[in-house]
């Protein structure tokens, strides 16, 4: 049933944006809408065509729903969360990638869980892994919680303690480094931005 859905979710979402560009595009801007990106980093970030980036991005920017900027002689864009449809079009999104699934509100529950994030399946994205997780849990806890869901029997996780993230983070490990960083992952809890900051200043 689960499939089901998702696949019906994802068939709506390609009627109501014809352009794949676009639907990346408005997926990294409304789960991020504190961010904002130079063209030539979208391209990147998205492994898509830089005149259809600048072409997608000029048609959200005519309505309204993107903000365009110079500083340091590049042009930013980002989301204006003023846009008269923003809650609603941010919460197709996070619907779309699962952010509110059973098995994401269980981990949400679970006691000593500093963050979670998104990732590759739950996104839509390519990523080394779908799920990770600082806190204290148990791998095999996390596993029986995936098996609830069919779907999700192949999901690549990490677990770290808190210490070893941050230590980790500080040293600028490629691994975590890449995937906290990546704008086209979602963080559904976020106990450690304060030391997650602190820890890149290092």
């Amino acid at each position: 049933m689960s499939t089901v859905c998702e696949h019906m979710s994802s068939i709506i979402l390609k009627a109501l944006f014809s352009s794949q560009t676009r639907v990346k595009l408005l997926s990294t801007f409304l789960l991020h809408p504190e961010e904002e990106y130079f063209i030539r980093e979208l391209t990147r970030l998205l492994h898509e065509q830089i005149n259809s980036i600048r072409r997608e991005l000029e048609n959200l920017r005519r309505i309204g729903l993107v903000r365009a900027r110079h500083r340091n002689r590049k042009k930013y864009y980002r989301i204006d969360e003023e846009f008269p449809l923003y809650n609603e079009l941010r919460g197709i999104f996070t619907k779309e990638i699962q952010a509110e699934s059973p098995i994401v509100a269980s981990l949400k529950k679970l006691p000593d869980i500093k963050l979670i994030l998104l990732a590759g399946t739950f996104v839509g994205s390519e990523s080394k892994v779908d799920l990770l997780i600082v806190g204290d849990i148990r791998k095999e806890m996390l596993e029986a919680l995936l098996l609830q869901d069919p779907g999700l029997k192949n999901v690549k996780y990490s677990i770290f303690s808190e210490g070893d993230f941050l230590y980790r983070l500080s040293l600028k490990d490629r691994f975590v480094s890449e995937i906290i960083n990546d704008p086209r992952h979602l963080i559904v809890v976020n106990l450690l931005q304060r030391q997650i900051e602190e820890a890149q200043k290092k």
